[in-house]
């Protein structure tokens, strides 16, 4: 299972670095800085617990109908290993699973980097993204597929809460997932 997450976490970091590369030669040079990313937060990295906390609908692209019927209490967990870097950057590979929208079990495996861009004690205000693969009942008839999308976070210690932005239009997307992640 671990060596799975491993492989699709490389995967997902791999073909998100990959896009729009001028020669095969930088190709290869990427996908060799992804794998060895990913083979040293393994390595070195400490274990994380993540635990999904919100599902936000932006109520201006849904009918209040719409709104009533989703679900935005993400029930589930995660496990994961990450390291902070000499710049106190964080590097991050994670496996969790939680109720979507409409209550399905969402997988999602990927990477994820933030820096923190203003601190104050072990406070930290922090920017990044995540690279992952995941699969949803509702997309591609549960057909595993790619995504990177921005994220932010407020850490103390070793505590962080994370929150991502999945953009869409009227009646799709426009979604705020919130989550936290502990490291121990």
């Amino acid at each position: 299972m671990l060596s799975h997450i491993r492989l699709t976490t490389a995967l997902a970091l791999g073909s998100v670095l990959s896009c729009s590369l001028p020669t095969q030669a930088h190709a290869d040079s990427l996908w060799d800085s992804a794998r060895n990313e990913v083979q040293h937060i393994w390595d070195n990295g400490t274990l994380d617990a993540y635990l999904p906390l919100n599902t936000y609908h932006m109520r201006w692209a849904y009918t209040q109908e719409k709104i009533a019927e989703f679900n935005e209490n993400p029930w589930g967990f995660g496990l994961g290993r990450s390291l902070r870097d000499d710049k106190d950057n964080w590097h991050a590979l994670y496996a969790m699973a939680f109720l979507d929208s409409h209550k399905k079990v969402e997988p999602i495996v990927g990477y994820a980097y933030t820096h923190p861009f203003a601190r104050a004690g072990e406070w930290r205000a922090e920017i990044g993204y995540t690279a992952f693969i995941t699969s949803r009942t509702d997309t591609l008839h549960s057909f595993p597929f790619p995504g990177v999308l921005p994220l932010v976070g407020i850490s103390y210690g070793k505590f962080t809460i994370n929150s991502t932005y999945i953009p869409g239009g009227k009646g799709n997307g426009n979604v705020l997932f919130t989550f936290a992640h502990y490291n121990f």
